[in-house]
C-alpha cells in the first residue's frame, strides 16, 4: 500500500481529505506542518505529498524548497486557496509538480494523485534505482546486473533511508530513531554497526558510497 503524507493545519481538512484518499486504497499520514512532516519522513517512507501552503512554524512552499534542495524527488501536490497566478508560479518555482485550488473536487484531487504517482513510476513498486543497481522496497533486496541479495530488514532500512535522500546528513540518533524506533532499548552504536556491514556488503560498488560525516553522522551519495 502507497504512503501518501497529508499536510495542513486545518484539522477538518485533514479529516475530510484523509477519508477520500483512503477510499482510493492509500494509507495516508497526516501532519500540521512542514516540520511536523520532515519528522514523519524521517520515521516513515512517503510516496507522495499533498500540501497545504499557509501553515504554522514552516509552510508549504519552505517544506518544499527544504526537500528539492537535498535532491528529493518526492512527488508533490499543492492544495491551496491561494489562485493568483503568481502563487502557482511560486509554488513551481521552488519545486511542486502540480498544484489544485481549493475548494477541491474530490475526484479531480485522486486523479492528480494517480497521475503524479504514476509519473514518477512509483504506481505500483517502492523502488531505488541507480544505474545498474535496484533496491526494492518490499523485498529488501538489492539487484546488480541480474544478481540478487537479500539483506537483513534494518540493514535494507537503513541503507534505503540513506538513498533516499542523497548527499543529506543524517546523525545516529536520527537513524536510531527512525529505523529502530523512538522506544527501542537498542544504543545508537549498532548504526555505526549496521553501517560497518553494509560498506563490507557493497565494497566495490562504483553506484553508491556511504560516507561518514566527522562529528555528525552519515549520508549516502550517488555516483551515477
Amino acid at each position: 500500500m502507497l504512503n501518501i503524507l497529508l499536510v495542513d493545519d486545518d484539522k477538518n481538512i485533514r479529516k475530510l481529505y484523509k477519508a477520500v484518499l483512503e477510499s482510493d486504497g492509500y494509507n495516508v499520514l497526516t501532519a500540521q506542518n512542514g516540520e511536523e512532516a520532515l519528522d514523519i519522513m524521517d520515521r516513515e517512507c512517503v510516496d507522495l505529498v499533498v500540501l497545504d501552503i499557509m501553515m504554522p512554524k514552516m509552510d508549504g512552499y519552505e517544506f518544499t524548497r527544504t526537500l528539492r534542495e537535498v535532491n528529493n524527488n518526492l512527488p508533490i501536490l499543492m492544495v491551496s486557496a491561494k489562485q493568483m497566478p503568481e502563487d502557482k508560479k511560486h509554488g513551481f518555482l521552488v519545486g511542486t509538480d502540480d498544484y489544485i485550488t481549493k475548494p477541491v473536487d474530490e475526484e479531480e484531487m485522486l486523479l492528480r494523485v494517480r497521475a503524479l504517482l504514476r509519473r514518477a513510476k512509483i504506481a505500483t513498486e517502492h523502488k531505488i534505482v541507480i544505474g545498474d543497481v535496484t533496491l526494492d522496497y518490499d523485498s529488501y533486496s538489492v539487484t546488480k546486473n541480474g544478481e540478487t541479495q537479500e539483506l537483513p530488514q534494518k540493514e535494507f532500512l537503513l541503507l534505503y533511508k540513506l538513498l533516499s535522500y542523497p548527499g543529506k546528513i543524517f546523525t545516529r540518533i536520527q537513524l536510531m530513531d527512525g529505523i529502530w524506533g523512538c522506544e527501542s532499548d537498542t544504543g545508537w552504536e549498532t548504526v555505526t554497526v549496521h553501517i560497518g556491514r553494509l560498506r563490507k556488503r557493497f565494497e566495490g560498488w562504483q553506484e553508491f558510497e556511504i560516507k561518514s560525516v566527522r562529528g555528525l553522522g552519515y549520508k549516502a551519495v550517488r555516483n551515477v
